[in-house]
C-alpha cells in the first residue's frame, strides 16, 4: 500500500508540475500608428522582430491605442505587422479607436474579429474588454453587456481559476466612470493581475485593492528605440519586464500567483457620491429604465413617446408617462446618432450602413436607405425633411414619408457625428475634417465652408450641435474657443478663449443668449446680439473637470445641463443661479430633452433612460 501511495504522489506531482510550467508572453500597448507615418510603424515592426527572436514567448497581448485616429487603413497596417508574429496575439481597442472612429468602432471587430477576448493558457484564464468611450469625449466606460459577459465567463471558470484581466484604461476614478462595476464583478474570483496601458509608462496601481500595472507604450518617444513588456509566469509569480529594442529586459514589477492578494470585500473603497440628491430633494425620477446596453445618444420625443437607440443596434419606443417599452426595432449594428421623430415617422442612422424610417407608433419599417459607410450622425427633421450626415462623406436630405433622397451633398472631407442646424435657408454642420459646412436647404449646394484655428481633425467643431440667432452661427470647438460666424458669408465675427469652453453650446428661447459648459465647474452665458464676445454671466455649478459634448438646453426660463459623471442640473436662464442638481449613475448623460421646466428626459452611457420631475416649490428658500 505504501508503494502504491508513493507512486500516486509522484504522478500527482508530475501532473501539477506540467500544469504550472513556466511561460512567457509579450504585452504591447499604445502603438499609435497612422498609415504613412514611418516612425510608429518601424517601432512596431522592430518589436515584432524582437518578439520573434526571443525564445520562449508563447503568445502576445495588445491592449489598445493601436492607431492614432481609429481609421480602418491604420488598423489594417497594424494587423499586417502583428500578423508577422510567430505566435498568436489577442487584442482589444483603446480610446483612440473608440473616440475617433468613422465606423463607430465597428471596423475594429471587422479587422480583428472582436472588441474583447478570452483564452486559457497553462491553466490561467486571460480576459480583455473594450473600456471605451465610444465616440463621445468622456471617461472610459465598460459596457453593461460586457460586464454581464465578464460575470458569465468567470462563473464558468470557477473561483479557483487564476485570471489575468486586461483593459486599456486603468480601472480607477477619473479614468473609467464605472470602474467599481468592473472591480465588483471580478472581485469574487481569483484575479492575479489587471494589465493595461494608456499612460505610456509603467505604473503599479491598485483597483479597489486588486493589483494592477500599466505598461510602457510601444513608441520610442524621446528615446532612440521603442519597446514592449515581456511577462514571465511561474508557478508562484508573474514578473513584468521592460524589453527595449536591442536591450536586455529590466524588471518593472512582480506579482504573486498564489494565495490571497487583495481583500474580498469592497468596503472602504471609493464609490460615486450621491449626496447631492439629498441637497436637492425637489428632483426625483418619475421613471427609470435600464436597457442593458450602452446608449450614446439623446432621446427623441414625439407624441408622448420616447425613442432611444443603443449599442445592440436596437431603437426602442417607451411611454413618456411611465417608461414602459412600446416596441423595439433591431438594426444590425450599434446606433450612435440621436434619432428624430415627426409626423408619425422616426428616422435614425446605424453603423450597419443604413438610414431607417420607421412608423413611430408601432416600429414597422417604412423605408431604408443603404449608404457606403456607417451612419453616426444625429437627425434633424424640418417640414417633413430629415437631414443627416454619414461616414461616406455625404450629407443627405430625405423625405420622411417616402424615404426619397431629396438631395445629397458629397463634398464632406471627413465623417459626421453632429446634429445639423437648420437656420433660415441653410443646413449647417461640422465634420471630423476641420470644416463647418453650410449648404442650401433646398438644393444641397455648398454656400460656405468655415475653418479657423489649429489645423487637423482633432480640433474640428464636429461634436458640437451648432445654434444660430441674429444672423450668427455659434459653435464651441476642442481648441476651447467659443466662436460666432456670420451665417450669410461664413466669415468669423468673433472668437474668444476667455471661458475655456469645449464642444457645447445652447441657445436661449428668446435667442438673445447662448450657453456653454467650461472645462471646470462652470456654465457661461454670452450675448448673441453683439459683434464682440459679451459675457452676461458665469455660474459655478461645481461639476469639476468636464469635457463631455452634451449641450445646454433652455426651456421655460431654465437652462438644463448634464455632465460626464451622471450629474444633471438646472440654472436660471437670466442669472445663472443654480436651481437644482440630480445625479443618476456615474456615466455620461447625453444632451437632455426638457419637456417643460418641470420635466426632463435623459439617457446615460450606462444604459439608463428616464424622466426627471422637478418641484420648484420644495426648498424654495435655497
Amino acid at each position: 500500500m505504501k508503494r502504491i501511495y508513493l507512486s500516486l504522489s509522484l504522478l500527482l506531482l508530475v501532473i501539477i508540475g506540467s500544469r504550472a510550467a513556466n511561460f512567457k508572453f509579450a504585452f504591447l500597448t499604445d502603438i499609435h500608428i497612422t498609415a504613412g507615418d514611418s516612425i510608429p510603424y518601424n517601432d512596431l515592426a522592430r518589436s515584432v522582430n524582437q518578439i520573434n527572436d526571443t525564445p520562449g514567448i508563447e503568445f502576445a497581448i495588445v491592449s489598445g491605442d493601436i492607431t492614432n485616429i481609429g481609421d480602418r487603413q491604420s488598423m489594417e497596417v497594424v494587423k499586417s505587422l502583428l500578423d508577422r508574429l510567430n505566435v498568436e496575439y489577442h487584442i482589444i481597442p483603446g480610446n483612440h479607436e473608440t473616440k475617433w472612429s468613422e465606423s463607430g468602432v465597428t471596423d475594429f471587430a471587422r479587422v480583428f474579429g472582436s472588441e474583447r477576448f478570452k483564452f486559457e493558457h497553462d491553466g490561467i484564464l486571460f480576459m480583455g474588454v473594450n473600456s471605451g468611450p465610444i465616440i463621445r469625449m468622456a471617461d472610459g466606460h465598460v459596457a453593461p453587456q460586457d460586464i454581464d459577459w465578464i460575470k458569465t465567463e468567470l462563473d464558468k471558470a470557477g473561483k479557483e481559476k487564476p485570471v489575468i484581466f486586461i483593459t486599456h484604461y486603468p480601472l480607477q476614478p477619473g479614468d473609467v466612470d464605472n470602474w467599481y462595476d468592473v472591480t465588483d464583478a471580478i472581485r469574487p474570483y481569483n484575479i492575479r493581475l489587471v494589465m493595461g496601458g494608456h499612460y505610456h509608462k509603467y505604473m503599479q496601481l491598485e483597483y479597489d485593492g486588486i493589483p494592477g500595472i500599466l505598461c510602457r507604450s510601444n513608441l520610442r518617444a524621446k528615446e532612440k528605440t521603442g519597446g514592449y513588456s515581456l511577462c514571465e509566469v511561474t508557478p508562484d509569480s508573474i514578473f513584468i519586464y521592460e524589453h527595449k529594442i536591442g536591450n536586455v529586459p529590466t524588471r518593472k514589477g512582480a506579482y504573486s500567483m498564489t494565495g490571497m492578494n487583495y481583500p474580498k470585500s469592497n468596503a472602504g473603497y471609493p464609490r460615486p457620491d450621491y449626496s447631492v440628491n439629498k441637497e436637492f430633494p425637489q428632483v426625483s425620477e418619475q421613471w427609470l429604465v435600464r436597457s442593458g446596453y450602452e446608449i450614446f445618444s439623446s432621446p427623441a420625443y414625439w407624441d408622448k413617446k420616447v425613442y432611444v437607440g443603443d449599442d445592440s443596434g436596437a431603437i426602442s419606443c417607451y411611454s413618456a408617462t411611465d417608461g414602459r417599452k412600446q416596441w423595439s426595432f433591431k438594426s444590425d449594428m450599434r446606433i450612435i446618432g440621436t434619432p428624430a421623430a415627426d409626423k408619425n415617422v422616426v428616422v435614425f442612422g446605424s453603423a450597419d450602413m443604413n438610414i431607417y424610417g420607421l412608423n413611430a407608433s408601432d416600429g414597422r419599417l417604412l423605408w431604408k436607405i443603404n449608404t457606403e459607410a456607417p451612419v453616426l450622425g444625429a437627425v434633424t427633421i424640418r417640414n417633413g425633411i430629415a437631414y443627416i450626415g454619414g461616414s461616406d462623406h455625404k450629407f443627405r436630405a430625405i423625405d420622411i414619408k417616402s424615404g426619397t433622397v431629396v438631395w445629397s451633398y458629397d463634398g464632406v472631407e471627413g465623417y459626421i457625428e453632429t446634429k445639423p442646424l437648420v437656420y433660415d435657408n441653410l443646413v449647417i454642420f461640422g465634420a471630423w475634417d476641420k470644416n463647418l459646412y453650410a449648404l442650401d436647404k433646398k438644393t444641397g449646394k455648398e454656400v460656405w465652408k468655415w475653418h479657423e484655428g489649429k489645423p487637423g481633425r482633432f480640433y474640428s467643431a464636429a461634436a458640437v450641435w451648432p445654434v444660430a440667432a441674429n444672423g450668427k452661427v455659434f459653435i464651441a470647438d476642442p481648441e476651447r474657443v467659443l466662436t460666432a460666424i456670420d451665417a450669410s458669408t461664413g466669415k468669423t465675427v468673433w472668437r474668444t478663449k476667455e471661458s475655456m469652453v469645449r464642444e457645447t453650446v445652447g441657445l436661449s428661447e428668446d435667442k438673445r443668449r447662448i450657453y456653454s459648459k467650461t472645462m471646470n465647474d462652470s456654465v457661461v452665458c454670452y450675448s448673441t446680439t453683439t459683434d464682440f464676445p459679451e459675457k452676461i454671466w458665469a455660474s459655478n455649478v461645481g461639476f469639476g473637470y468636464e469635457h463631455a459634448p452634451s449641450m445646454p438646453v433652455e426651456k421655460e426660463g431654465v437652462v438644463f445641463g448634464s455632465t460626464k459623471n451622471g450629474l444633471m442640473f438646472g440654472l436660471d436662464a437670466h442669472t445663472g443661479k443654480v436651481l437644482w442638481k440630480h445625479k443618476v449613475g456615474n456615466s455620461l448623460i447625453s444632451t437632455l430633452v426638457p419637456l417643460s421646466k418641470n420635466k426632463c428626459l435623459f439617457t446615460a452611457t450606462g444604459g439608463e433612460i428616464g424622466l426627471l420631475v422637478i418641484d420648484y416649490k420644495i426648498n424654495k428658500h435655497k
